[in-house]
């Protein structure tokens, strides 16, 4: 039978499932506590307590097990979160909360967060799945912009994808500046109304930030 780091897919039974979350769950710790590179698969199988050839059951490479991490994490950092954006009659409001949240979890998540940078630098397939990953949500935003468009919401003028992708990478620079580098002194209340009214200005909505 194929191993499921052969197929990639889920483990199939109960006990598979624990254990790949427990390496997951170690990986973590281990990323967070020694960096990308200093990382060793016997250091996350020891954090695990399994045998150190359990691992290659799941993964084939600690840049697999980097990358289920970072998986479990991709719906809580995915920003903004503005997917009932265009159906909504306040849309400064759903941005103003989806600052909020994307900034509470970025600074959560700081360590594996500057991590993501780091090993995007080393490993050129992370960093390609970081960039389909970063296509595929501005696609989602840019619909919805391109809504509220048709709504009479937001500037006609703007590119609806081009303004999604601007808008996001300056939020999560924003993020990383102050939570990763430490700059500045911005409490996180304040760095989330300033985002927001940029956000709310940039697309032409109008009105304060909620």
């Amino acid at each position: 039978m194929a191993l499921p780091s052969q197929t990639g897919r889920a483990p199939s039974s109960a006990r598979g499932a624990r254990t790949r979350q427990a390496l997951v769950q170690a990986a973590r710790r281990v990323f967070e506590r020694d960096g990308f590179l200093g990382a060793r698969i016997t250091d996350i199988t020891a954090e695990a307590g399994v045998a150190a050839g359990s691992f290659y059951t799941y993964f084939r490479s600690k840049e697999e097990a980097f990358a289920a991490v970072i998986e479990q994490l991709s719906e809580e950092m995915l920003h903004p979160r503005i997917r009932e954006l265009a159906d909504k009659d306040d849309p400064a409001s759903v941005i103003g909360r989806a600052n909020r949240a994307y900034l509470a979890a970025y600074r959560r998540n700081a360590k594996l967060m500057a991590l993501m940078e780091q090993v995007a630098q080393v490993d050129e397939s992370f960093r390609e799945l970081r960039l389909r990953r970063a296509r595929a949500f501005g696609r989602r935003n840019g619909q919805a912009i391109r809504r509220l468009q048709r709504r009479g919401l937001a500037d006609p003028a703007l590119d609806p994808l081009l303004a999604a992708h601007a808008m996001g990478a300056m939020v999560s620079r924003m993020a990383y500046l102050r939570y990763v580098q430490g700059f500045g002194t911005a409490s996180a209340e304040s760095l989330a109304q300033t985002l927001t009214r940029l956000w709310v200005n940039a697309l032409g909505i109008g009105g304060a930030q909620r």
